[in-house]
């Protein structure tokens, strides 16, 4: 009889890890193709087509007349949002990847209930991994309130698969006329001005113009999904007068809707180059077809500017798992700078001093394949002028990484680096 109990347990353990093995293995599948052909250069950024194939090809279309104004810091992106938040008449729709407890965690569920109370329909969609840091106090308020507050891919047992796709988005829309979007969470890290490690660097832009529209479909997009429900109408969808004199879309990736686009989107940038790419970049850590584009890129004498976290880090993982890349492109004449005074979080990438690309998408496999993830396209000269002064003060706090300061690094972080770089898929 012991027997036979024991040859029982031994069976279940056996099974258990078996389902365990597969469950894992689900769980680090992206499940699809990715992009592993290099693009031909057939325009630079300037020819008509290069917009044409941005609208055509990948999509949604390109509208004109937009504003997009960047907000640098917690000092400036918080008081704007909030003061959108609390203007709002009919409707609000925010989306995003962090939501942790803390003061300016509160002070945005204080404005969205009280807006909520004040017969607003508000819509709040938060990720399960992200937001597993809220209080639940915040969350209570906020449903109490009237708030629909929903998380995105909370995890059961027919679905655990799921729990390695998350909304990275960071969308807020109000009213169907004002949007925002950038690399922000709502947590105390990114209060204040940058100024030292508590209070991390990043930038979100608010945008005003026919592109809201697409920005606020791409929150509808997640939504339904999670909801199945459709919010339309005027309150969501008003009609839009020209507030400014820039092109833009608002560009989107799924994997469970073309996972490859956004990868897709910057090798068509980084292809077009004609004179200058400026990348900054919370995570840095692009694959081989990516490296050899920005390669080619150089070798045509395109000057390519790489900013990314440094010392000050919320990953090492990440960060080591970057470097261990930046041997070829350092030799092929790029130039890399780790940000110093604390943690960087922009996501910002400059093509031509024409092209700007903003939102929530990392140079890194896991914005590329794994996350949702949303970005505002801007095409213009003047915008893209304004935001090359922004990343060349952010230069004057960076340290530049020589290919010789590369080559000499000691052992243990060649070696780390090495181990880190084979869960490159995950990163």
């Amino acid at each position: 009889m012991q027997k036979r109990s024991r040859t029982l347990l031994v069976a279940l353990a056996s099974f258990s890890a078996a389902c365990a093995a597969v469950l894992l293995t689900l769980n680090l599948t992206a499940g699809e193709k990715h992009v592993s052909q290099q693009l031909t250069k057939f325009y630079n950024t300037a020819d008509p087509q290069f917009m044409r194939a941005m609208g055509g090809l990948l999509g949604p279309g390109i509208v004109g007349g937009n504003k997009v104004t960047e907000l640098l810091n917690g000092e400036q992106i918080f008081p704007a949002m909030l003061e959108a938040i609390n203007s709002a008449k009919q409707t609000i729709t925010f989306e995003t990847y962090i939501y942790w407890a803390g003061d300016i965690g509160k002070q945005f569920a204080d404005a969205l209930s009280n807006r909520a109370r004040a017969g607003v329909k508000v819509h709040v969609l938060l990720d399960w991994v992200g937001s597993g840091k809220i209080d639940d106090a915040l969350l209570e308020q906020m449903t109490s309130s009237g708030v629909q507050v929903k998380k995105f891919h909370k995890p059961a047992w027919y679905n655990l698969a799921r729990i390695n796709n998350r909304t990275h988005r960071k969308l807020l829309v109000v009213d169907g006329r004002t949007g925002f979007t950038g690399g922000v969470g709502i947590a105390p890290k990114w209060t204040g001005a940058g100024q030292d490690a508590e209070h991390w660097r990043d930038s979100h832009f608010r945008a005003e113009g026919p592109v809201v529209a697409q920005m606020q479909a791409t929150f509808l997009d997640n939504w339904v999904k999670v909801t199945g429900e459709v919010l339309h109408g005027e309150p969501y969808f008003p009609a839009i007068t020209p507030a400014g004199n820039s092109a833009a879309q608002m560009f989107s990736s799924s994997p469970s809707g073309g996972a490859e686009s956004m990868e897709l989107m910057y090798h068509m940038a980084l292809t077009a180059a004609q004179s200058s790419i400026d990348l900054s970049m919370a995570y840095f850590v692009p694959d081989e077809l990516s490296l050899r584009i920005m390669r080619d890129a150089l070798k045509r004498g395109v000057r390519i500017r790489i900013i990314t976290a440094g010392p000050i880090t919320d990953t090492e993982t990440v960060r080591a798992a970057g470097r261990a890349t930046w041997g070829e492109i350092l030799q092929a004449g790029a130039e890399i700078h780790e940000y110093q005074p604390t943690m960087y979080h922009c996501k910002v990438m400059i093509v031509d001093k024409l092209v700007v690309s903003v939102g929530s998408t990392n140079f890194d496999s896991r914005s590329f394949r794994l996350n949702d993830e949303a970005n505002l396209n801007i095409y213009d000269a003047a915008f893209a002028t304004r935001q090359t002064g922004v990343f060349e003060q952010d230069l004057t706090r960076a340290k530049r990484i020589t290919l010789e300061q590369w080559q000499a690094r000691p052992l243990s972080e060649k070696l780390h680096e090495r181990m880190t770089s084979l869960l490159h898929s995950q990163l």
